[in-house]
Order: structure tokens, then C-alpha cells, then sequence
């Protein structure tokens, strides 16, 4: 996608994020979606969303924080956490974005840390690939029945796996109408 020189997604990481995952997803950010992106934190920790009976972060609390505390010059902010993530209907989330909204998460916790993860080039493939999608969402995309687009909704890791790195016809034009929506 053409790049936008005016807008910037801010790819912000929440505590130890390893420097490399910061770096994949700015770089597939910047591919996929046509914005400058800039590393740089926002949150401190997540202990305000954390939840003592089922011992995770409750990501919906995660994304008001993220959206109060999104730069003005920032278009989207993404966060990256180490920290598991749920919603009270599912036991876990990869991550979750406000729909059409500013603010998204991703956990690396089951994507790469979980037992049975795999290895880092893997764990890389899920990352970016999670982290695209919860953008997508942000830039008011659905979910998709297409398996292979990159918005189809994945309960386990090797529907994360299966699915492609891409968004299908149908998503990109949604995408790209939603981008021009967004530019200065």
C-alpha cells in the first residue's frame, strides 16, 4: 500500500517485549496499512485490567486506556503485551481493537510463550499476523469467511497458522476505502 507521510501508528509495547517483535510488526504495519509507524510505550503495566479469578488482563479495559492515552499526531496505537488477555464471553484472546475505533492489543502470550507454541520464526508468523488483524478491525474490518484472509477469526493456533499473512480481495478494497477515510 502507498504510503501516508502524515499519519503515524504507534506500535506501543507494555513492559519486556522483545525488541525484534516491535520491529516485525512496524515493519508489517507499514506494509499492510500505508501509515509510519513509531515505536514508543504508553503504558507503565497493565495492573489496572488485571483480573484476580481468572488470572488474566481484561483487554476491553486495556484498549479504553490505550485510546485516552493515544498521542493527537497518532492515528491508531497498537499495543503489544506479554500479559494473557480475555474478554468475559471467551476464555482467552490473541487481542482485541475498538471497531473503527483508535486503540488495539495483541498478547504474545499464546502466541509464543504458550506451551506448544513453536518456534520463533513461527511465533513471529502468528505475531504479525494478529497484529494485522486486530488493525484491521481498528480500520472497521469484520471478521472474514475466507480462510485465508488474514481477518478470518481464529479460535486456536493453527487456525492462526493456517490462515495467510494477506487480506483477500474483498478485505483489502474495505481496507483501502477505509485508509483514504483516514488520511489528512
Amino acid at each position: 500500500m502507498e504510503m501516508n507521510p502524515e499519519a503515524v501508528i504507534l506500535i506501543s509495547p507494555v513492559g519486556e517485549i522483545p525488541d525484534w517483535i516491535s520491529r516485525a510488526v512496524a515493519e508489517t504495519v507499514e506494509k499492510e496499512f500505508g501509515f509510519k509507524t513509531r515505536v514508543a510505550p504508553l503504558l507503565d503495566d497493565l495492573s489496572f485490567s488485571y483480573d484476580e479469578k481468572r488470572s488474566q488482563y481484561y483487554s476491553t479495559a486495556i484498549l479504553e486506556e490505550l485510546e485516552k492515552k493515544s498521542p493527537p499526531d497518532c492515528i491508531k496505537v497498537l499495543a503489544l503485551t506479554r500479559e494473557d488477555l480475555f474478554i468475559p464471553i471467551l476464555t482467552h484472546v490473541y487481542g482485541e481493537a475498538q471497531l473503527g475505533g483508535r486503540a488495539a492489543v495483541v498478547s504474545i502470550s499464546r502466541l509464543m510463550d504458550y506451551p506448544g507454541a513453536g518456534d520463533l520464526k513461527k511465533s513471529r508468523e502468528r505475531i504479525v499476523k494478529e497484529a494485522a488483524h486486530e488493525l484491521g478491525h481498528a480500520f472497521d474490518l469484520r471478521h472474514c469467511e475466507d480462510l485465508h484472509c488474514i481477518m478470518h477469526y481464529c479460535r486456536k493456533l493453527e487456525d492462526v497458522d493456517h490462515k495467510s499473512d494477506q487480506f483477500c480481495r474483498y478485505c483489502k478494497v474495505l481496507l483501502a476505502d477505509a485508509v483514504k477515510a483516514s488520511g489528512p
